[in-house]
């Protein structure tokens, strides 16, 4: 397998978004993502990110085959049994750094172990049964969803209500966003009140932000959302497929919004340059 082939099949453009989970999951939690365990708890989710994505190339080989030839598996880059090897590898390789991480903040493994399991068993679902499932942007946002809990769980033994709080914030902008992406290679929308979820973090910031951090960083998001639903509204040659990637790399300043609140306004800051980094990003390498 070739490094080209490897990070397309990773879709690794939208790495920082992982990482800033793993920031606002640790923060959300009540401890300082500013610690050296932040590292491994990042590199835990984005093993599991990785996993995911290479499944989901594996799962949907069939769908690609026709609609998306170019793939890497369709197009002979790579044998479909040996990326279903390498996603099912990612998953458990995760596991075992998350286990590392949470000793790294003196929390007890078991939480994030067990988390850790749930959410590659939620990836793992997720890419066996999603195509033509109603559900799947539920599904999908679980994962995320996930995301903020084990990053959580491996920097403290609890789930304390503002990570449950925000998590729910983000399960439903990724209903939104997934809801979109699954119509991305059918150029039309369908039904517009799945759209209604992504206004739920300017809810969010707008009850909960406080300080200049919080409030640059609500503008910020509500002004991605708005042009991606423009873009939507427009729906000319290939807009649905900008909206779905500027949504993704959003996902960053959805976890801004939750480090401002939390107080932690630098690492706001970091998590506004990942979503920087997503978007130069996928001019490289697609998001999707």
């Amino acid at each position: 397998m070739t490094p080209s082939v490897a990070l397309q099949l990773g879709r690794v453009s939208n790495l920082p978004t992982v990482w800033t989970n793993a920031l606002a999951g640790v923060a959300l939690a009540g401890a300082s993502p500013w610690q050296w365990a932040i590292v491994p708890v990042a590199l835990g989710l984005s093993l599991a990110y990785l996993g995911g994505m290479y499944l989901n190339d594996a799962f949907d080989r069939g769908i690609d085959a026709r609609e998306r030839p170019s793939r890497p598996i369709p197009s002979g880059a790579i044998d479909a049994n040996t990326v279903f090897a390498l996603g099912f590898g990612l998953l458990l390789a995760a596991v075992a750094v998350l286990a590392a991480a949470a000793r790294g903040f003196d929390a007890p493994p078991d939480g994030a172990v067990l988390a850790g399991l749930a959410l590659g068993g939620a990836i793992i679902s997720y890419n066996w049964n999603h195509k033509g499932n109603r559900f799947s942007p539920l599904s999908m946002a679980a994962c995320r969803l996930l995301a903020y809990v084990v990053a959580g769980l491996a920097a403290t033994a609890t789930v304390p209500g503002p990570l449950l709080a925000a998590g729910a914030v983000s399960l439903c902008y990724l209903i939104g966003l997934t809801y979109i992406a699954k119509r991305e290679t059918l150029g039309s929308l369908g039904s517009l009140w799945p759209l209604l979820f992504l206004a739920v973090p300017l809810i969010y910031g707008a009850l909960m932000a406080g300080g200049a951090a919080g409030l640059l960083v609500l503008a910020a998001l509500a002004g991605l959302i708005g042009v991606a639903l423009w873009l939507l509204q427009r729906r000319q040659s290939g807009d649905i497929p900008r909206a779905v990637v500027s949504l993704i790399a959003g996902i960053s300043l959805v976890d801004a919004l939750f480090l401002a609140v939390a107080g932690w306004p630098s690492a706001a800051v970091l998590a506004l340059a990942c979503f920087a980094t997503t978007l130069v990003l996928q001019r490289w390498i697609s998001g999707t």
